[in-house]
């Protein structure tokens, strides 16, 4: 029985440092990791920046056309942004480099519920979805506070009440 106790101790405090080192990790001395610094090439051919968004909190939002679930959240995306943007908040979706730009300019311009209100990034190199970890599956959104840091990263629809939970604390927080 002791020695089932002492394995079971010493299960315990592996997870517990293996917790810590995460959680070390991730916070680096109380923060979580900068957002890479990346140029959005917007259609339209303007160009947003990383440091352009700084001061508010944004929400980096990763999809395709041809992604069933990308196209069915975007009504969602849309009313988040419309409800938390007057108080400080922007949503960048950036299309997949392998999505066909004249189906993300007809979706970002007419879809079926109008214009988007967010900036649309074309990410034709890849350059920003590998700057964000190699972004690969779509949806994958990165929630950025008004510092520059991440604080949450979906892979897949987010949970929209913990979403907007989220964005209405760092609203409230000081970049």
């Amino acid at each position: 029985m002791q020695a089932s106790n002492k394995t079971l101790w010493a299960s315990f405090a592996a997870v517990v440092v293996v917790a810590l080192a995460g959680l070390l990790a991730w916070n680096a001395f109380g923060r979580a990791p900068k957002a890479p610094e990346v140029d959005y090439h917007l259609l339209g051919g303007t160009t947003l920046s990383s440091q352009q968004l700084r001061g508010k909190v944004v929400l980096v939002e990763f999809w395709a056309t041809s992604c069933t679930t990308c196209v069915g959240e975007m009504p969602s995306m849309v009313k988040t942004y419309d409800t938390f943007a007057p108080k400080g908040f922007d949503l960048v979706a950036v299309s997949m480099d392998y999505d066909n730009p004249q189906y993300v300019k007809n979706f970002a311009t007419s879809g079926p519920d109008g214009a988007l209100p967010f900036p649309v990034a074309m990410d034709r190199s890849g350059a920003v979805a590998k700057a964000f970890g190699n972004v690969r599956l779509t949806p994958t959104s990165f929630l950025i506070d008004r510092s520059g840091h991440i604080v949450k990263q979906y892979v897949g629809p987010p949970n929209l009440q913990e979403l907007h939970s989220l964005i209405g604390q760092l609203l409230q927080q000081q970049a």
